[in-house]
């Protein structure tokens, strides 16, 4: 009897954990699914296609990796951001990043790039907030005034950048910065799947940006950096 009861016991038990895993599994399955539906009728990898506005944001990430080494995706950002500028498809930039340090400041990193590229500071506002992507979103409409953005990132993050903005009522399109290849960046595309799940556990817990702070509208001369 005591034999048949530790079988039972141990079925039970297996159950469970099957359970458990099946709807972590579905979980995760179901959010990437939402957020490529709803965000991927406005995504762009053709530039010609992309429709002209008036503000990009662009998503930050740090400009080297861990080791010292250029960060492509950190470059192929710049790049693309620079040419929607230059190209006449948008007129500013908002560079969305972490500073959480005077020794770690991303917009302060990509305006730097973008001087290279030819783009004047006139046409930069720095958003040093910008610690997650739903700050980077909502900010860009709460502090910098802006209900219509182009979101500059690769295309992957472009999809959960799209959806949060539409979420909170901007009307987001994105253009898809180059991704380097699988040798070059695993980890980020892996780590995406994940905060995917994490927007939904946002919404239902209520997340709001860190910071807000006072208004910087884009286009009206105020000071920017």
């Amino acid at each position: 009897m005591e034999k048949i009861r530790t079988i039972i016991k141990h079925v039970f038990s297996l159950k469970v954990f099957l359970g458990i895993l099946f709807a972590f599994v579905f979980i995760i399955i179901a959010s990437n699914l939402v957020i490529v539906w709803v965000s991927n009728k406005y995504l762009y990898s053709d530039l010609h296609d992309l429709p002209e506005g008036k503000t990009a944001v662009v998503l930050g990430t740090s400009r080297y990796v861990r080791g010292g080494a250029p960060n492509p995706w950190f470059h192929y950002r710049i790049s693309a951001a620079a040419e929607l500028y230059h190209t006449g498809k948008i007129e500013y930039l908002i560079l969305s990043g972490d500073n959480r340090s005077r020794y770690y400041n991303e917009p302060e990193q990509m305006r730097r790039e973008l001087r290279k590229f030819d783009v004047p500071d006139n046409a930069m506002y720095l958003d040093y907030a910008g610690l997650r992507t739903l700050d980077s979103m909502v900010r860009s409409k709460e502090v910098f005034g802006q209900d219509t953005i182009i979101v500059v990132s690769q295309k992957f993050h472009n999809q959960r950048a799209v959806f949060l903005a539409r979420l909170h009522g901007i009307h987001a399109t994105a253009y898809n910065a180059k991704s380097p290849d699988a040798r070059q960046g695993i980890r980020t595309p892996t780590r995406e799947i994940f905060a995917r799940v994490k927007v939904f556990l946002d919404i239902i817990s209520g997340k709001q940006p860190r910071h807000l702070g006072e208004k910087i509208i884009v286009g009206q001369g105020q000071e920017r950096f």
